[in-house]
């Protein structure tokens, strides 16, 4: 079996004997082609769109390269549909939603816009400009919402995005766009502090965790960020784990994202009988496994299938390293006690990534194979192996002989649950 490794793939090799199952998403996948799938997804906002006037500014919010979206095939259908209702190019910008991730490139810009490309102006976010950022509101419990000026001063603001499980979001896409797409940094830390419980030494929030959205403190806080806008519609897509469009929902931004969310959870659920001790578990490659905090939701994802104690084997490139300077910072923490009073101390959203990455490697025994320094994967209590062979070679030796395995070939696209 091959799994994907970056831009490549390695062979798995494993006895089926030991083999309880593969976990994929059960789809069934439509004869329309993307393209016109995103027609006929932005056919329902037709009326919206003609209320646009000529000379109106439009901003449109589109995801950065860390997750692919489609966006090179419908942000050129998105402006084309604007264009014919009057709005000029040089009135629509595409702003790139970082919340605190890095800039992109001009290439990386090249890939998302495709051949829209030099044709409408591209931006990306600064979290940590306050020139570029103002403040639109307040959340209902105090959290102070600063946005990209140029959402905010927009006459049209237009979010597009994909929709897919996270980890305590609940789902992307939609509300994420704005929070923390477009928040300033401030804004991004405290949305996503409310992933902890209220009090000391309590640990996450419950509620706060994949694919759930009732109670869920930090999808509250993004839909309150994102009703602050008040987009005038989204497109959000659905990916296969082959990265085609499977689906399109276009709209207003809370129905046609949660629309979206049910689609997804339908498809996307793999229900087990029984976890494994061991799972094999590929991120899906590029750009799923390109810095260890975007890896980071498969192994999340797929610690769902798996024996307190058991094994894991993470294929993750991580060819941008950690994906944040700050994040290997956090693991001087051992002691998870200690590592959540210093998050409470000083919250960031690396940190809380690096709090549940060093969750799972004390509850598992988690052989990373990556681009990282043996040494730096030790630190977070993770084991490093050269490739797959040699981490399958260190798996062996950790298990029972008649051990069961399950694999997971798209690891950032799949949620085991027991049932």
């Amino acid at each position: 079996m091959e799994l994907f490794y970056g831009n490549g793939v390695c062979t798995l090799n494993i006895p089926s004997t030991n083999l309880q199952g593969v976990i994929r998403p059960a789809l069934d996948l439509p004869a329309e082609s993307g393209e016109a799938l995103i027609c006929r997804a932005l056919d329902g906002c037709d009326a919206i769109i003609r209320e646009f006037r000529p000379g109106e500014r439009v901003v449109v919010v589109t995801s950065d390269i860390t997750r692919y979206t489609g966006s090179e095939i419908y942000l050129p259908l998105l402006v084309e549909r604007l264009t014919a209702a009057g709005i000029r190019q040089q009135d629509i910008e595409i702003l790139i939603a970082l919340g605190i991730h890095r800039k992109q490139t001009e290439h990386e810009h090249k890939k998302i816009l495709g051949p829209l490309f030099g044709q409408v102006r591209v931006t990306d976010h600064d979290c940590d400009d306050p020139g570029e950022l103002a403040f639109i509101g307040r959340t209902g419990n105090g959290i102070d919402i600063e946005l990209n000026r140029r959402v905010v001063e927009a006459d049209r603001v237009i979010l597009t995005s994909t929709i897919g499980f996270h980890y305590f979001a609940g789902f992307g896409g939609g509300r994420k766009s704005v929070l923390p797409g477009v928040a300033s940094r401030r804004a991004c830390m405290a949305s996503h502090f409310a992933v902890l419980n209220p009090s000391e030494g309590s640990g996450k929030n419950p509620l706060a965790t994949t694919g759930n959205l009732d109670g869920n403190p930090v999808h509250q806080a993004m839909e309150e960020a994102c009703a602050l806008v008040e987009p005038d519609f989204i497109l959000n897509t659905v990916l296969s784990p082959d990265k085609r469009i499977m689906a399109a929902f276009a709209g207003h931004w809370r129905d046609a994202h949660l629309a979206g969310c049910r689609y997804y959870a339908e498809r996307f659920t793999c229900p087990l009988r029984e976890k494994a001790d061991l799972v094999v578990v590929s991120c899906g490659g590029s750009p799923k496994d390109i810095n260890l905090i975007q890896a980071h939701k498969s192994m999340e994802y797929a610690s769902h299938a798996l024996k307190d104690g058991g094994v894991m084997v993470l294929l993750a490139e991580c060819r941008d390293g950690y994906g944040n300077a700050t994040f290997s910072d956090w693991f001087k923490h051992r002691d998870l006690a200690e590592f959540e009073a210093a998050l409470r101390r000083h919250y960031e959203i690396n940190g809380q990534t690096a709090y549940s990455t060093l969750q799972k490697a004390q509850r598992f025994r988690i052989l990373l194979v990556s681009s990282l320094p043996p040494e730096e994967v030790e630190t977070m209590s993770m084991i490093p192996a050269k490739g797959l062979d040699e981490a399958m070679g260190k798996a062996a030796e950790m298990l029972p002989e008649d051990y069961k395995a399950y694999v997971i070939p798209e690891g950032g696209t799949v949620l085991p649950i027991l049932v």
